[in-house]
């Protein structure tokens, strides 16, 4: 039996882990005084992947299990658990997709403990450029909740979390459909009016979609959106933390708004987890993806070209910065966006339920996946198959 000492990142508590046949058999207290060399907490959960490591959920597939690629590569990330994004498309397009997610879920267990829902970005945003960012002007449209429903009858009953603006007639209706159905609504690629914004709270949507992100690059010094946000009490919101979406300063200020309800998001696009490069992709175009992690536009740095991060990074960019502890950063990326879709799971909220993540912390103050576990079971770093 393998015993490991680490300190939990959520109630700074030193433990023992004790490991046997790449299955954890127990985790106690310890009684030692030194300060361990590991940190371990539930494993990380990201509402936002649009794709990761040359894989996009937003292309049709000529084999929908290449999907279980993303679930696999993002677990050496230490996160466990992530919501499929499927963007502003085509009415038939969007069922279409998600019908091959619904599809990888039925295959196999292991791709149901890693995707617990899906998230809809779109079609219901923002026409306004800035607002609608890389979502196509072609597809978007006012709230309508019978295609919702096609939708979700095609996803399977898996749609748990929904971005739209409140700017559009009618939104009010769909949102308290939404609410009622057990879906969280998001206000995102919004040019919503205070009021509009208000009235959705009212309605019960409870998120922002990448606050400071899907927005106009000049706007109004008061009022707009961004303050009519954070002035919502109500009102969680995710950011992006990879150092080229918000500047730290814009991170910090949302953080002491926010406090407790400010969450991380990757927003990952497909190229990333690949190698720096030009590449040629279905959104954007000819793009370069610089060795520090920033995508853009070939031949303009000036102009993102979306995320290239996974949730580790982000929580590494605000540990080296300071920007917020171990705990809190922790916090953000896997019990908070757990508890606000999901209060009642236990995946997050209970040693004995939750994936695990332990890690060493780098000089720099940066994490090091060490070992993952899901259902208690070692699946990182994997253990060599008996001969």
């Amino acid at each position: 039996m393998e015993k490991i000492v680490a300190q939990s990142a959520l109630d700074q508590k030193t433990y023992e882990i004790c490991l046997e046949g790449g299955r954890i058999g127990a985790i106690q207290v310890s009684s030692l005084e030194d300060k361990p060399d590991f940190i371990f907490g539930p494993g990380f959960f990201d509402i936002q992947v649009n794709g990761y490591g040359g894989v996009d959920y937003n292309l049709l597939q000529s084999d929908y299990l290449n999907l279980g690629q993303i679930s696999s590569a993002l677990e050496k990330c230490g996160v466990t658990r992530h919501l499929p994004t499927i963007i502003t498309n085509s009415k038939e397009a969007i069922g279409v997709l998600f019908g091959q997610l619904a599809l990888l879920l039925e295959s196999a267990p292991v791709y149901r403990e890693s995707i617990p829902g899906f998230h809809l970005e779109g079609p219901f945003i923002s026409p306004e450029d800035g607002p609608r960012g890389a979502h196509s002007k072609e597809f978007i449209c006012a709230p309508n909740w019978e295609w919702f429903q096609f939708w979700q009858e095609k996803a399977g009953g898996m749609i748990k979390l929904i971005t739209l603006s409140p700017e559009w007639e009618g939104s009010l209706r769909f949102i308290e459909k939404c609410v009622d159905a057990g879906i969280t609504v998001s206000i995102g690629h919004t040019n919503a009016a205070h009021v509009q914004i208000k009235d959705a709270v009212k309605a019960g949507a409870r998120l922002c979609t990448h606050l400071g992100n899907g927005a106009h690059g000049v706007l109004p010094r008061h009022p707009n959106y961004l303050w009519s946000q954070l002035a919502e009490k109500a009102l969680h919101a995710s950011i992006i933390a990879d150092g080229f979406h918000l500047p730290k300063e814009v991170i910090q200020v949302f953080h002491q708004v926010k406090k407790e309800k400010i969450l991380l998001v990757s927003d990952s696009v497909a190229l990333a987890g690949m190698p720096a490069g030009d590449y040629d992709a279905p959104v954007g175009g000819k793009v370069t993806l610089s060795e520090k992690g920033k995508l853009h536009l070939q031949g303009n740095p000036n102009l993102l070209a979306g995320s290239a991060m996974n949730l580790l990074q982000g929580v590494n960019f605000l540990l080296r910065n300071k920007l917020t502890s171990i705990q809190e950063a922790w916090e953000m990326a896997s019990v908070r966006p757990s508890q606000l879709l999901f209060p009642n799971s236990q995946a997050w909220n209970s040693l004995e339920k939750c994936d695990l993540l332990l890690v060493k912390q780098e000089e720099n103050s940066e994490l090091v996946p060490f070992k993952i576990f899901k259902n208690w079971k070692e699946v990182f770093p994997k253990r060599p198959s008996k001969s």
